[in-house]
This record gives structure tokens, C-alpha cells and sequence, in this order.
């Protein structure tokens, strides 16, 4: 069953998830709480930004979820895990990385985090 992401579809699912993969990771030693989750339009109020699917913040403590940019579920998934990594990574290191002169595609956390997500389907939940 496929299913059609809507703003709703995308924030329940979205906390479902979220859950399964605090279970599996656990907590960040840099953050007092598990991650807020939010369900937002776009990043701009146009949403050209198609590409940018889920932010997280390290100050706010907050996954940012673009919901018309989550075109299925292995998108929304693979999001939340690539965030959940920098909720749980040093957000003084990751500011230290750039300023060594790492860009997003060569950062060791982003790589790391990509990497985490290939095992995305662990966490699918499965429905009837």
C-alpha cells in the first residue's frame, strides 16, 4: 500500500519512526532531550528548495520535516535517520569541521550520516 504524503501522513509517521530509531541509537550526550519534531510547509515560503527534505537544529533541539518535499516513505525514513546522527553527533565539532575547511560533501558527520541511512529499512514499520 502506497501511501499519499500528506502534512498528517507525514507527521505521524514521522513520530512512529522517530521513536523506533531513539530506540535503536539512543540519546545524545550533547542534548538534555530527545528531538522535537516539527512538520513544516518549505523552507521558503515559495518551497523552490525541493531538495531540502529535514534540518535539524542543534540549538533548538529540533528535525525539521519539508513535507511537500518527503515524496515517500524510504524518504522520510532515510531523513529522520540522517538527522537523528547529528541530534546524537558534537555540535561544536560540527561547526569545527567546517572551519577546517570540510564542506558538506567531504564533513566526516555528514558522511557518517549518510552511511546510516543505507539501513534504513530497519526501521519501516510494517502495516497490513
Amino acid at each position: 500500500m502506497v501511501l499519499k504524503m500528506d502534512k498528517g501522513v507525514v507527521y505521524i509517521l514521522g513520530d512512529l519512526y522517530l521513536d523506533k530509531i531513539v530506540e535503536h541509537y539512543r540519546y545524545s550526550r550533547f542534548q538534555k532531550s530527545t528531538p522535537y519534531l516539527l512538520v513544516e510547509d518549505s523552507p521558503y515560503s515559495e518551497g523552490t528548495d525541493k531538495d531540502l527534505i529535514a534540518e535539524f537544529c542543534s540549538i533548538s533541539n529540533e528535525i525539521t520535516l519539508y513535507w511537500k518535499n518527503i515524496k515517500d516513505e524510504e524518504s522520510l525514513i532515510r531523513s529522520l535517520v540522517h538527522e537523528y546522527q547529528h541530534y546524537l553527533q558534537s555540535p561544536s565539532w560540527m561547526q569545527r569541521y567546517y572551519k577546517q575547511g570540510y564542506s558538506y560533501t567531504d564533513h566526516p558527520y555528514e558522511i557518517q550520516a549518510y552511511r546510516e541511512e543505507e539501513d534504513w529499512n530497519k526501521f519501516k514499520i510494517n502495516r497490513l
